[in-house]
């Protein structure tokens, strides 16, 4: 075979054949340098639970998973998994991952929080990897911590009551702001005059 050669992108019956190339490495995949072509939508998506499906049925393997994780990108049109030789797209109802463990370590502006997602990546929530709060479903907040790229974290909701618990008031340009610190940033939830409707 000619070293040069290209391989020949993914068909129906073998959409994700590129994953041999990156089953050895350990952690995400490279998979920014990567521009393969784009080779259609398969049936794959992530619940808002951060299960996994294929063709309709929940993935059980774990390390499956995590395998599928490490080459998961977000483009601007669509969330994607990226090989060497072919980039298809999957659907994801809400954050690809979910945050399951929270550790702290400190308190007050010294405190650090590492956030361990479900596909065990561990993640120090800092002006890198910062948290975000989005309105929820019921008027709450939902907080999303960056894990990396353009893919975030959903953050569960017993972990939230504890970001609550750990926070505290703080003047952001003038607002008294709640909030929570971590790696020396500050990560405004809500102003203290809604602080009743964080939960």
């Amino acid at each position: 075979m000619n070293d040069n050669a290209k391989p020949a992108p993914a068909n129906a019956s073998d959409p994700l054949q590129g994953l041999a190339a990156v089953r050895k490495t350990r952690g995400p995949a490279p998979v920014h340098l990567w521009n393969p072509p784009y080779c259609g939508e398969i049936d794959m998506r992530i619940a808002r639970d951060g299960t996994w499906f294929y063709n309709g049925t929940p993935i059980g393997r774990p390390a499956l998973v995590q395998l599928f994780a490490s080459v998961l990108r977000k483009d601007p049109e669509r969330f994607v998994l990226v090989t060497p030789v072919e980039r298809v797209g999957i659907v994801v109802e809400d954050a690809p991952f979910l945050g399951v463990e929270l550790l702290r370590d400190g308190e007050g502006a010294a405190q650090s929080l590492r956030l361990r997602t479900n596909v065990d990546d561990w993640i120090d929530i800092s002006d890198k990897n910062p948290l975000k709060f989005l309105p929820g479903e019921s008027g709450g907040l939902k907080p999303y911590v960056l894990v990396r790229g353009e893919l975030w974290a959903l953050v569960k909701r017993a972990l939230f009551y504890d970001l609550v618990s750990w926070g505290e008031a703080r003047d952001v340009a003038g607002e008294e702001m709640f909030g929570v610190f971590s790696g020396g940033a500050f990560f405004a939830m809500a102003p203290m005059r809604d602080i009743a409707d964080f939960t």
